[in-house]
């Protein structure tokens, strides 16, 4: 596939450090540094929401009642 890349000058520097080292083409070089960067990623984790009990029972059809009684003291 044929595109066009702007490179950061950091990623050309280490692009044409790696060409230098190892004698290889841009499509190579470039493709080796996606690969390895890919590679390097961390698995990602599933978000899981947690809940806890509250000891209380709400009715959130009325939010201000519910505001009201989630800001009770003893709830605190």
């Amino acid at each position: 596939m044929r595109t066009t890349v702007t490179l950061d000058p950091d990623v050309a520097a280490a692009l044409a450090q790696l060409r230098r080292r190892r004698s290889l083409g841009l499509s190579a070089a470039l493709n080796e540094l996606a690969r390895a960067g890919l590679s390097n990623r961390p698995n990602p984790t599933r978000f899981r929401q947690r809940s806890a009990a509250l000891g209380v029972r709400l009715d959130v059809s009325n939010v201000a009642e519910a505001l009201e009684v989630l800001d009770q003291p003893e709830l605190r």
